[in-house]
């Protein structure tokens, strides 16, 4: 079963472990490395990104798959050019049961939203009535686990100017991240100050 392929190639994964600012923060040694931050005292994911190699092997920078994404500014053009604060911001930030993500910077009334899934390209559309928004994106989680992709988990809110869209997540992926946490548990914590602890 892919859920298990998954949740054993990250057992598997050698890794390097750090406690710090009340984060656990785990470094996992695949060929292109990826990262997480847990929230000591929930668990609650908060950033997983990734490092991918170039073709000549070198580092990249590291893509958010959760998390804020870089502040404005890290993606300046240059001393004279930068970013529209005013662009709508896509992020991720997954709740326990959910995976869930944000995209702050849209004015338009709650009714103008469409969102749904794409199953033929196993993604999520985001889109607007006014044409002034579109958006589509993948969830790599269903995609790592070869999950189908259900309309009815799907859901969004709209406040404040950002649009929430909530993906509940299946049974399938909580046992697994309730596996995956176990198994962090067993890894030991170093304190920033100790420098990282490797793990197997």
């Amino acid at each position: 079963m892919a859920v298990t392929g998954w949740l054993e190639s990250l057992r598997a994964a050698e890794k390097t472990a750090l406690l710090q600012d009340g984060r656990r923060k785990v470094h996992y040694l695949f060929p292109d490395g990826m990262a997480e931050e847990y929230d000591e005292k929930t668990s609650e994911l908060l950033v997983r990104k990734w490092r991918v190699k170039s073709a000549l092997g070198a580092l990249g920078q590291w893509q958010i798959e959760v998390g804020e994404p870089a502040p404005h500014g890290a993606g300046s053009l240059g001393p004279l050019i930068k970013e529209n604060n005013a662009n709508p911001i896509f992020m991720r930030k997954d709740t326990k049961m959910s995976f869930q993500w944000r995209i702050r910077n849209l004015a338009y009334p709650k009714d103008v939203y469409s969102v749904c899934v794409d199953q033929k390209e196993r993604c999520v559309v985001v889109r607007t009535s006014n044409k002034k928004y579109y958006k589509k994106f993948s969830i790599p989680d269903l995609d790592r686990y070869q999950l189908p992709l259900d309309d009815s988990l799907l859901s969004f809110a709209y406040a404040n100017c950002t649009l929430i869209i909530s993906y509940q997540k299946p049974k399938e992926v909580l046992l697994a991240e309730s596996e995956l946490q176990k198994e962090l548990k067993k890894v030991k914590m170093a304190h920033s100050s100790d420098g990282d602890c490797k793990t197997q």
